[in-house]
């Protein structure tokens, strides 16, 4: 995973939502397509954009894709900018 991938991927305000979005459970695309209210193919294209940054990760399930949160990129975010803030000296 680079950086840049992952900042790029949470630029986009319908990604941010989507990733909003699949924090309560995994998702269908069809299912996030009808929350963002856009084409399927849409929504297609921000989940490509999404798992090429490893912040989604998919599984199947019968004849559907569920995706769902991949939690250890956002951990690794996080530790990243814990670098940025000060610790208070004791």
């Amino acid at each position: 995973m680079g950086f840049g991938e992952t900042f790029q991927a949470l630029s986009d305000p319908a990604r941010r939502e989507i990733l909003v979005f699949l924090r309560e459970k995994p998702r269908t695309a069809g299912e996030i397509a009808a929350h963002l209210g856009v084409t399927p193919a849409a929504a297609s294209y921000h989940l490509a954009k999404l798992k090429k940054a490893e912040l989604i990760t998919e599984s199947r399930r019968k004849n559907f894709i569920d995706y769902q949160l991949n939690t250890s990129v956002f951990e690794e975010i996080l530790l990243w900018f814990q670098q940025f803030s000060k610790e208070e000296e004791k």
